[in-house]
């Protein structure tokens, strides 16, 4: 996670992210002071259930969106890391080194693929944003999209050995939706998705039907849940099994069914980001994974092993 000490939702990314609302105080110290507290109160809500947190400082003020790290890297088993192009030029500052090196240092990574050199050739894959990820099924889904090339999904998917599943989707007013992982969730035993949200009828299905072939509850979101980021959601691991982190606004937004059906296999932690979501994003956007092994400790490594 990114702690941000200058937020403010990005002027660059509003032409195609109809998420994002404007402040209604525009005192840029207060809003950045209430997403700083918002971040720092949503970290120690994940330890506290027994997520564990590395949480980064950004003090710069030249990345708005830096609080979203699941656009621009992803982590994958068996040791692999993929780094990501961006579409708008604000954004490509957000890659941050340090990051990749705490990587490096504190769990097993084989390979870096860095894609970000597309950015050159317009070609754009924003990280879990633009796919989202069946790491059990080996399939990822993505809406089309300016953040996100059908070439380089196909190119993605070809080295980490994933299914592609491209569809069209739009929001209520008929544009396209920017990310995929605004429209949908998959969780271990469950998805959440806007099947409405995908214009074609047999596409819709085709994705219902891949969705349901692991067994899962597929739970069906309306476009005011959307809007409201129910989608944007993420199953994690905490103490006591698995936690399903979402804003308190999109835990608001679903319907007693829905919330009864989800906890059937998870335990809700609502976070309060409402100054973050002005951004676009939610809490999915706001967290990237760790699928990495941890390196063992000194004590834990075996005598004779090297060090």
């Amino acid at each position: 996670m990114i702690r941000p000490h200058h937020f403010t939702p990005n002027a660059e990314t509003v032409r195609d992210n109809h998420f994002q609302s404007r402040p209604a105080d525009t005192s840029g110290n207060r809003i950045a002071q209430t997403a700083h507290d918002e971040v720092t109160h949503a970290a120690e809500a994940l330890r506290a259930v027994g997520v564990n947190v590395h949480l980064f400082e950004d003090t710069g003020t030249a990345t708005p969106d830096s609080v979203f790290p699941n656009n621009w890297f992803s982590t994958h088993a068996g040791g692999h890391v993929a780094v990501y192009p961006m579409y708008s030029p604000n954004r490509r500052a957000e890659r941050r080194q340090d990051v990749l090196d705490l990587l490096k240092q504190h769990y097993r990574v084989q390979d870096i693929i860095d894609y970000s050199g597309l950015e050159q050739d317009c070609l754009f894959l924003e990280g879990t944003g633009a796919m989202v990820i069946d790491h059990l099924e080996r399939v990822a889904y993505a809406a089309r999209s300016r953040r996100t090339s059908e070439i380089l999904l196909e190119r993605f998917c070809t080295h980490f050995n994933y299914e592609p599943i491209v569809f069209d989707a739009v929001d209520a007013g008929g544009q396209p939706i920017y990310h995929t992982n605004v429209l949908m969730c998959i969780g271990t035993d469950f998805a959440l998705i806007g099947l409405e949200t995908i214009p074609d009828a047999a596409r819709r299905r085709d994705v219902a039907e891949r969705l349901r072939r692991g067994e899962r509850d597929v739970i069906d979101l309306t476009y005011d849940q959307i809007a409201a980021f129910a989608g944007n959601a993420i199953e994690l691991h905490g103490h006591n099994g698995p936690v399903l982190a979402l804003s308190s606004r999109a835990l608001g937004a679903l319907n007693a069914d829905q919330r009864a059906r989800l906890e059937r296999h998870v335990t809700f932690l609502p976070l309060d980001i409402p100054t973050i979501e002005m951004a676009g994003g939610s809490v999915r956007c706001m967290i990237a994974g760790l699928h990495l092994s941890p390196r063992p400790t000194r004590t834990e490594i075996p005598t004779g092993a090297n060090q």
